[in-house]
């Protein structure tokens, strides 16, 4: 599970009947340099599956690759990466930090 930030929401002018019910947001995971210094995420932009109703800004926990479609089971999503949580705040030790 890694952390990540919304910076969208992605429109679809046509989908399969397995979206309907969610939202597809635009993410970008963030490192831990990323959140400990403030600076803005980095990383390459991934689409997200949002249930939660996350906006833009939004920090969210996110799950990739095949455990992203295990909470819809036995139903079929065709997606790589799932909004599993908003983060409402985010509280790190530095003394904790390697």
């Amino acid at each position: 599970m890694r952390i990540a930030e919304v910076i969208g929401t992605v429109t679809l002018s046509r989908a399969i009947p397995e979206f309907a019910g969610a939202r597809l947001r635009l993410a970008i995971p963030m490192s831990l340099k990323e959140l400990t210094d403030g600076s803005g995420p980095q990383a390459d932009q991934l689409v997200v599956w949002d249930e939660l109703g996350a906006g833009v800004g939004s920090r969210i926990a996110l799950t990739e690759g095949a455990e992203a479609a295990q909470p819809f089971r036995p139903d079929f999503k065709p997606i790589d990466a799932y909004a599993a949580a908003i983060l409402d705040e985010i509280n790190l030790d530095s003394s904790q930090l390697r």
